[in-house]
């Protein structure tokens, strides 16, 4: 799972960026995005008046998109609620990020400090 946080890293060519961008490239990873992390990016892009096709296509071009149903949705929801009580500040879109990553027994490529306590995450 590639998280806002990464994306906006590889998206902006930073140093943690080249580390998403390595990651993507190397055939052993299979990488995934929830829809919900697609809206995210194109949130801030278009807020940083960006060209959000870009972001948008980096995203499909790079990675499988994992659309939100029913269950994943009920999960995020339990999990928000979970991680607020240890992080005040975890938003939902997170929440749906963690939840995608349970769902599909994967790790979270992250910069975002709400997941330092998180077993999935993987730090860049």
């Amino acid at each position: 799972m590639v998280d806002a946080y990464a994306w906006i890293e590889y998206l902006d060519g930073t140093a943690r960026g080249a580390k998403v961008r390595d990651l993507l490239e190397d055939a052993r990873n299979t990488a995934t995005t929830s829809t919900v992390t697609l809206a995210e990016v194109l949130s801030k892009f278009i807020r940083n008046r960006r060209d959000p096709t870009l972001a948008s296509k980096a995203i499909q071009d790079n990675t499988a998109l994992e659309p939100v149903d029913t269950g994943l949705a009920k999960l995020a929801g339990e999990l928000h609620v979970e991680q607020r009580k240890k992080i005040r500040d975890f938003v939902l879109a997170d929440a749906f990020v963690l939840a995608t990553a349970r769902k599909k027994s994967a790790k979270v490529l992250t910069g975002d400090l709400h997941f330092e306590t998180i077993p999935e995450a993987v730090p860049i």
